[in-house]
């Protein structure tokens, strides 16, 4: 087993949750390679995206079909304003790369939103610290085991 998948599996074991990781050579990367891949439809895919907010990393947790409102996400955290991190400070943050990184498992504590949408689906799909490696996960349990925090991340669709 990879090395970040092992990291993956071993946070989510030290919180009692057992998760089987699945390899897709053709890709997950993108919500909708992975829900092509896994067969769900992209809303069941969690997108685990890095932020920066006054100086600190933050993951949000987001619906495949969402894009994160930065206004919004800073409104959550209490801050002015908050921006994507780039690959560098993802990196540093979580210990993963951009396109990898999970919902846990993270080099250093960072704090975690959870999007409302994703609760309102029976089962998700999250990365598994590799572009090519997903796994399957009930929400309540994705939200336990991130120690994540729900709130509405989601950009407003226009029209």
């Amino acid at each position: 087993m990879h090395p970040n998948v092992s990291r993956v599996v071993a946070a989510a074991r030290a919180t009692g949750l057992e998760i089987s990781v699945e390899r897709f050579p053709e890709g997950t990367r993108t919500a909708a390679d992975a829900a092509r891949a896994v067969g769900c439809e992209v809303a069941q895919i969690v997108k685990s995206l890095v932020f920066m907010a006054d100086g600190a990393a933050i993951v949000a947790l987001v619906s495949g079909a969402n894009r994160v409102d930065p206004a919004k996400l800073a409104s959550a955290l209490g801050s002015d304003t908050a921006r994507r991190a780039d690959g560098d400070e993802a990196r540093e943050a979580t210990g993963f790369a951009i396109g990898g990184v999970p919902p846990f498992g993270h080099a250093r504590q960072v704090t975690v939103l959870v999007d409302r949408d994703l609760m309102g689906h029976e089962c998700l799909w999250a990365a598994a610290g590799l572009p090519d490696a997903v796994f399957p996960i009930r929400p309540h349990d994705l939200l336990r085991v991130s120690a994540g925090r729900i709130a509405d991340l989601a950009e407003m669709m226009k029209g």
